[in-house]
C-alpha cells in the first residue's frame, strides 16, 4: 500500500518525480456503487504499477494495494452481487476525496495513469484529484494490438492470452479492485513492451478503433468484410467507437493504390 503523501517535502518530492515520473504506470481499479457520480460512488480502490526496468523493459516490479473507500450511501444490492462488498465493509473507511489524492499521484510521480475502459474510471477519478493525469486505456490498446481476440473484457483477454508471470489465485476473485487491476497490469506490460509509452498514450486519446462490427445484421464481422454501401451507413451511428472505426477503413481503402490492379493484402486495422 502506499503511503499518504506527506513523508517528503515539496522540493523532496518534485526531484524524484523529475527522476522516475516516466517510468511508472500506475494501474487503477474501482468498485462502486453504480456508474454515475455523483449519484454513485467508490466503495474500493486498487492500484498496480507497472514499472520500465534498466534494461527498458517494463514490468510488475512496482507498488500495489488496495483500500476500502466510504460511498457515503448504502451499496445496492445489485451492485453488491457484482463484486460483493457490503455496507459494513465500507463503514469505517475514509472518504474516496480524502484517499484518492495520495493514491492517484503517487509520491514519485507517474507518466499516467491506466484502466481497462479507463473511460469508466475517469468519471470518478477527476482531473481535481488525479492532478490532470494522463491517462492509458488498455481496452483500446487492446483493439489495436490484438485485433483476433474473441473479446476485449479484461478477463477473456486474461484467458486468451495467458499472460506470462500472472498468478491465477492472484488475480482472483474477479470484480474486486486489486485482482482486476493486476490482471489489467499484465495486459499493460505487454502492451508497453510491444508499442511503447507514446503510442499507448496516443491510442487512448482517440476512440476505440473496433476490428469488428459490435452489433446488428453484420455483427461480428471484420471491417474489410463490408462492402462500401454497408461501411457507409456505419459512419453515422450513434456510437463513437463504431463511427471512427467505418471511416478509419474507408481511408485505408481510399489510400490503397488500385494502379497494379492486385488486390490489396489485408490491413492490421493498426
Amino acid at each position: 500500500m502506499t503511503g499518504d503523501g506527506t513523508g517528503a517535502n515539496r522540493g523532496e518530492s518534485a526531484y524524484f518525480q523529475g527522476m522516475n515520473a516516466l517510468n511508472r504506470v500506475r494501474v487503477i481499479d474501482l468498485e462502486t456503487t453504480g456508474s454515475s457520480p455523483p449519484a454513485h460512488a467508490v466503495c474500493e480502490v486498487g492500484w498496480q504499477d507497472v514499472v520500465r526496468r534498466d534494461d527498458g523493459k517494463w514490468s510488475l516490479d512496482g507498488e500495489h494495494g488496495a483500500r476500502f473507500v466510504n460511498p457515503g450511501r448504502s451499496i445496492p444490492p445489485v451492485t453488491m452481487a457484482v463484486h460483493h462488498i457490503m455496507d459494513e465493509d465500507v463503514a469505517g473507511a475514509p472518504f474516496w476525496p480524502d484517499v484518492a489524492p495520495s493514491i492517484l499521484r503517487p509520491e514519485g510521480g507517474a507518466a499516467a495513469l491506466a484502466a481497462h475502459r479507463a473511460s469508466f474510471e475517469q468519471r470518478f477519478c477527476t482531473p481535481k484529484l488525479s492532478g490532470g493525469a494522463q491517462w492509458i486505456c488498455t481496452w483500446k490498446c487492446a483493439l489495436r494490438l490484438w485485433p483476433d481476440s474473441p473479446s476485449f473484457s479484461n478477463q477473456v483477454l486474461r484467458y486468451w492470452r495467458m499472460p506470462e508471470g500472472l498468478d491465477r489465485e492472484r488475480g482472483l476473485p474477479v470484480h474486486r479492485a486489486f485482482p482486476d487491476a493486476y490482471v489489467t497490469a499484465h495486459h499493460l506490460r505487454d502492451q508497453l513492451n510491444e508499442a511503447g509509452l507514446e503510442q499507448l498514450l496516443a491510442w487512448s486519446a482517440q476512440p476505440g478503433l473496433l476490428p469488428r462490427v459490435p452489433y446488428g445484421a453484420d455483427r461480428g464481422r471484420y471491417w474489410r468484410e463490408l462492402d462500401d454501401e454497408a461501411l457507409s451507413r456505419y459512419t453515422s451511428d450513434r456510437n463513437e467507437d463504431v463511427r471512427f472505426s467505418a471511416r478509419k477503413e474507408i481511408e485505408q481503402r481510399e489510400g490503397r493504390a488500385p494502379a497494379s490492379g492486385k488486390k490489396p493484402a489485408q490491413g492490421t486495422l493498426l
